[in-house]
């Protein structure tokens, strides 16, 4: 009878002598597995790798887990060695993507897709199922040369060597613009918003923000975007990072939300909704006094530039519409230069402005701070119509998907003249985009008054416009 038990002892000894760390079936085994995974994440390697999760199964349950458990530690401590120094990093900008640079993925982060949600934000979200766990690493803050910064995707257990984790939420931003311009800097950072209330605004604020312009690092933001976001995520004063590691030096977050598409995708109802809460939250954060929706008094503001598109003859033009306004029980016209006001100041005149008259220009993105309903008149120098682009209406779209009402513009027939060809588009960069406007009386007088007559009519109509109730709880 003990002789079957000796033969079984033996096949026991026979089995774990083949998992010894001079079996050659072992090395064999465990080059055969790390090259595997090597050539799977080189694949893969910013697509859907294979999780660190089921490298360790794969050591784990293999015959090392009951003879060798030290030893597979030591292998598992060494394969991560590895998988940190094959950490990949791309070029932030793709040159060969420069003909199509906002188009698709865009040549900032060009191998990462979006995440793409019917009607909603388009964003990249690290970690995530899409980056198959791993966290967003960046590394260079080169401000002139994009393509000399660059991104990879790492596991948090195998990050680069000397990387430093960065703890809580950080919002990357791509801009083609700029984030000097409020119009910029408020249409490239408008998508976070949108992101915070897809999440129902649980997320507090984000712990830092990171700029880039063409995958140049950029570390300051137009005064007034940075109190609108201050104001809306309720978080303090923005950090805004500049790595100050050194241009070597590599960072990897323990969230990441990346936005490069401004707000594509997103349908005028969300984007409405992203207006109401930063209206709202700007108002509480101002102390804005709430006044009465129907009332019979009527706000209209002109707003004054200094230099480029200034008006010609600006004390005329306030005659008019001071003549117009006076014919209308209960309006008061009130004259602002907003560069001389600060934020909350220009939140409190907006709040009183049911109509709001202003020349092209990024002042006019205050408008989303009037209550909704309110009306814009925009006016235009000469040549604009002809040689401006699409560009000329992005304040008519940001009426439109803020609730406001764009009455049009008014285009100055007269302007200096340009030594080239009148439809020479070098007449726009030369003479017409910092032209300025002059007046029509007739044209002036006729189209306030009838502005005024239907803000008048409208303000007549019960009903309540400015409640976002409900949207992350805030009231005004």
């Amino acid at each position: 009878m003990k002789t079957p038990a000796k033969e079984t002892d033996t096949t026991m000894n026979s089995n774990c002598s083949s998992c010894s760390l001079s079996s050659p079936k072992l090395s064999i085994y465990l080059v055969a597995v790390f090259a595997l995974i090597v050539v799977l994440f080189e694949i893969q390697s910013l697509q859907t790798p294979p999780s660190w999760a089921l490298m360790e199964k794969i050591f784990t349950n293999s015959c090392l887990s009951t003879s060798l458990h030290v030893s597979s530690q030591d292998e598992l401590k060494a394969m991560a060695s590895k998988l940190s120094r094959a950490v990949t990093f791309l070029p932030l900008k793709d040159l060969r993507y420069a003909s199509t640079a906002a188009d698709g993925h865009t040549w900032f982060m060009s191998s990462m897709h979006d995440v793409r949600e019917p009607d909603k934000v388009r964003y990249q979200h690290f970690p995530s199922e899409a980056s198959g766990g791993r966290v967003l690493c960046l590394k260079g803050r080169d401000r002139r040369d994009g393509a000399r910064n660059s991104y990879a995707l790492a596991w948090p257990e195998t990050l680069p060597r000397n990387a430093t984790l960065a703890r809580g939420t950080t919002f990357v931003s791509y801009n083609h613009y700029d984030y000097d311009n409020i119009w910029h800097g408020l249409s490239v950072l408008m998508p976070f918003v949108a992101w915070h209330i897809r999440g129902r605004c649980a997320v507090g604020p984000p712990a830092r923000w990171i700029l880039y312009h063409w995958g140049e690092l950029r570390t300051d933001l137009a005064p007034w975007v940075k109190t609108l976001l201050e104001a809306t995520f309720r978080g303090g004063p923005l950090k805004i990072e500049d790595f100050g590691g050194g241009d070597r030096a590599v960072t990897c977050f323990e969230e990441a939300v990346v936005m490069r598409h401004n707000e594509g995708g997103m349908s005028n109802e969300k984007i409405v909704e992203v207006y109401d809460l930063m209206r709202c939250r700007s108002r509480v954060y101002c102390g804005a006094k709430s006044r009465e929706v129907n009332g019979s008094s009527i706000g209209m503001t002109v707003l004054m530039r200094d230099g480029p598109r200034s008006f010609k003859n600006a004390s005329e033009v306030i005659r008019i519409f001071v003549k117009e306004c006076a014919k209308v029980e209960g309006c008061r016209l009130m004259v602002a230069y907003l560069h001389n006001m600060t934020f909350c100041e220009q939140v409190k005149l907006m709040s009183l402005t049911d109509v709001m008259v202003s020349a092209h220009g990024a002042q006019l993105s205050n408008m989303f701070l009037m209550d909704k309903n309110s009306s814009v008149m925009e006016l235009f120098p000469k040549g604009w119509l002809e040689l401006a682009g699409v560009g000329q209406y992005v304040y008519r779209d940001l009426a439109g998907w803020s609730g406001m009402m764009h009455e049009g513009a008014w285009r100055d027939p007269v302007g200096e003249r340009c030594p080239f060809p009148e439809n020479d588009q070098r007449c726009m960069s030369v003479v017409y985009k910092n032209g300025k406007i002059g007046h029509n009386e007739t044209y002036f007088s006729e189209w306030a008054r009838k502005v005024l007559g239907e803000v008048k009519l409208r303000k007549s109509v019960p009903v309540s416009i400015n409640r976002v109730s409900g949207l992350c709880g805030c009231n005004y």
